[in-house]
């Protein structure tokens, strides 16, 4: 029989970098293994696209619409839904799913894995609430995976066993996420790029942590030199009006704009460089996303960011929270097509072996075997 896995998840709008490693693992996982992804989402949130995703790709999918956070039909749904299908597994995915995993553990017997993506939240109940709770009770679970070297020592900061706790870095899967010359035209005539205009994309939510006030900012002090200078963000957030404004102030409407919600693989062929800004990040999709499509690109020494790449070979790796420093990357990334065209090629070749998406399964599958393995010596 194979290992069943119920993966649960719980996220407004449009989500994030780990629903796209949640929807790559329901879709990629392996025969010994069998999946099932269950959202909580929102009664009333209309934007929420996830469940189109997994449906379109043939996912085991179960959605749970809340009504509101304390609604109690949820909890009884889950518990249902662990009872019918005799789930082997749940793991957690941030902190209220992290929670609902433990409590299934103890009300169903079923045992609770989680991963730590990271805790990227800006407002003050998660800072000084969730995130705090969320630290203390994984370390009660039985095995964590981190998706970076930082977030497991935060782990093992706050009394967690570190011998329990596995670095998995997120992965890709490089047959889907393939540069095609032949999409370059089309892309480009997509986003109204002209032949001639060099392009710095972005993707991320409008949030603070992206940092996209920064990027503009740089952006704004290189294109003075460059008029065929343009940047595309592609993202919602709650930072759109401000970011609009700031780019109307610096007087770049015409050169850069919020272009919204992006299919990726496209974006990327539009693009010249690709810059990741955040001062802070799990183990960011968004950088595996420019390696795999060849992209060359700048990204912030953050979170698990150095551990997917080595600067100079790979990419261009800076320090985060320096507009100066970026505009000098940017320069560097723009003004060496041999040496750019080198890391790309060095970055494809990472996320083929090394951070190749079957290779970071075949790690959570390990951790899933022995789980069950530990589970039956105790019985």
């Amino acid at each position: 029989m194979p290992i069943r896995v119920l993966e649960l998840r719980s996220v407004a709008g449009t989500g994030g970098g780990p629903d796209k490693t949640l929807l790559a693992s329901a879709h990629l996982a392996n025969p010994n293994v069998a999946l099932t992804l269950c959202y909580l989402c929102n009664a009333g949130d209309a934007v929420f696209p996830i469940g189109e995703q997994a449906r379109a790709m043939g996912l085991d999918y179960v959605e749970i619409r809340e009504r509101g956070a304390l609604d109690r039909s949820m909890w009884r749904a889950l518990r249902e839904l662990v009872r019918t299908r005799r789930f082997d597994i749940v793991h957690g995915h941030e902190y209220k799913t992290d929670l609902l995993a433990y409590m299934l553990g103890r009300a169903e017997g079923i045992i609770p894995f989680a991963t730590a993506h990271g805790w990227t939240g800006h407002s003050w109940k998660e800072k000084t609430i969730y995130y705090p709770a969320d630290k203390r009770l994984l370390k009660r679970f039985p095995r964590l995976a981190a998706v970076s070297s930082e977030i497991k020592q935060a782990l093992v900061k706050v009394g967690a066993d570190g011998r329990r706790i596995d670095v998995v870095l997120n992965g890709i899967d490089p047959a889907r996420f393939r540069r095609d010359p032949v999409k370059q035209a089309p892309a480009r005539a997509f986003y109204n790029v002209d032949a001639g205009d060099v392009v710095i994309g972005a993707v991320g939510r409008l949030e603070p942590q992206k940092r996209f006030d920064l990027l503009i900012d740089a952006f704004a002090a290189v294109a003075k030199d460059s008029p065929s200078l343009r940047l595309l963000i592609a993202g919602e957030g709650s930072l759109r009006p401000a970011l609009q404004a700031q780019i109307e102030r610096l007087g770049l409407g015409n050169v850069c704009r919020l272009v919204g919600q992006a299919d990726v693989t496209t974006f990327h062929h539009a693009l010249d460089a690709y810059v990741q800004s955040s001062d802070y990040e799990g183990t960011p999709n968004v950088v595996l996303e420019a390696m795999a499509l060849e992209t060359p690109f700048i990204a912030t020494d953050v979170g698990g960011t150095a551990e997917l790449f080595t600067d100079g070979v790979h990419g261009i790796l800076i320090p985060p929270g320096d507009a100066s420093v970026l505009s000098k990357a940017i320069v560097r990334a723009l003004s060496d097509p041999a040496a750019a065209a080198g890391r790309v090629r060095a970055a494809r070749a990472r996320v083929e072996t090394d951070l190749s998406f079957e290779r970071r399964m075949a790690k959570i599958d390990r951790i899933y075997e022995e789980l069950i393995e530990g589970r039956s010596k105790t019985n």
